[in-house]
């Protein structure tokens, strides 16, 4: 465990130099914002394309992991969405609690830290469970909310949903990747440097900008950002973990990778959804500040758990 402490530890260092920078106002939330948007557009899609276009389609495309992947997660989505429910909170409030219980930062985080420690291989994983979070929860917030709101499952939900999916620029990425894959095109020379060279900006870019947007997010409602910070660093993985292990099995390399995917902190995007449509902005902000600071600890013991169980 000490050996992926100390391998994720300069992840987290760079967060905490972002969290500086934006805490010391040398990076404004002006600035921060303007970098995250850059990280997303720019050099994360450069770095998903490249990846998704140099693999086939059959070593990505697993559908017992996305089923797995699916299930364990759907389980704590639901779980949350429960209690919130049993706290008489209405809707939309329990479907961003479920969102922060369920969505980790896959994109920003988990794709260059899964990399590096369970090597090029992972990205297949990690592309599945990135897809699965974007089109399915990312879509079923939208939903919840709306229908919370009286909106109902009608024409202009579905439109929201659409035009969400459609915008995202990582679904994109992916989907270019692997048209590009599947009719077997070579990337020419000077566009896969260009490729790499503006991918290779994502992780650092990405780590500063987290570290960066954490400082402006507030530490309130902490009774509930401890529920949920549990619920999505130990709970999510662990009934991941008994879909992919026991009720769905996988390959082992596979269901690593997925359950310690599981283990990462909460998403931004989840803060971003809430404040965009003025919904419990303040309980995501400080579920994903505990979560994060947490994680610092959490995810290499989950990394290290599920290495000794699934691999050799």
């Amino acid at each position: 465990m000490l050996d992926i402490f100390l391998r994720t530890l300069p992840f987290f260092a760079i967060i905490g130099l972002g969290y500086w920078a934006g805490r010391s106002r040398f990076f404004s939330e002006e600035a921060t914002a303007s970098l995250t948007k850059f990280v997303f557009y720019f050099p994360l899609s450069a770095m998903i394309f490249r990846f998704a276009a140099n693999l086939s389609f059959s070593e990505i495309f697993d559908p017992r992991l996305i089923l797995g992947y699916l299930l364990g997660t759907m389980a704590v989505y639901v779980l949350t969405t429960l209690v919130a429910l049993l706290r008489r909170l209405d809707m939309q409030t329990a479907a961003v609690e479920a969102q922060c219980a369920a969505i980790g930062n896959v994109g920003f985080l988990g794709l260059p830290m899964m990399v590096l420690l369970f090597g090029p291989a992972s990205v297949g994983p990690m592309m599945l469970i990135l897809s699965v979070d974007l089109v399915v929860f990312s879509s079923l917030i939208v939903v919840l909310i709306n229908v919370g709101r009286g909106s109902g499952f009608g024409g202009d939900t579905l439109r929201l949903v659409g035009r969400g999916l459609l915008q995202n620029p990582m679904i994109l990425s992916i989907c270019a990747g692997l048209i590009w894959s599947a009719l077997a095109l070579p990337i020419p020379t000077p566009a896969n440097a260009f490729l790499a060279l503006l991918g290779d900006a994502a992780t650092p870019g990405a780590l500063f900008a987290i570290g960066a947007s954490l400082a402006s997010k507030s530490a309130e409602r902490v009774q509930i950002a401890s529920w949920l910070s549990f619920a999505k660093l130990v709970l999510h993985p662990a009934a991941v973990a008994l879909c992919l292990l026991l009720l769905i099995p996988v390959d082992p390399y596979a269901a690593a990778v997925a359950i310690a995917a599981s283990a990462l902190p909460v998403a931004g995007n989840v803060y971003m959804l809430a404040q965009h449509y003025g919904v419990a902005p303040h309980r995501a902000s400080a579920a994903i500040l505990l979560s994060t600071t947490l994680s610092i600890l959490t995810l290499p013991m989950v990394i290290a758990w599920v290495s000794v169980l699934t691999l050799p």
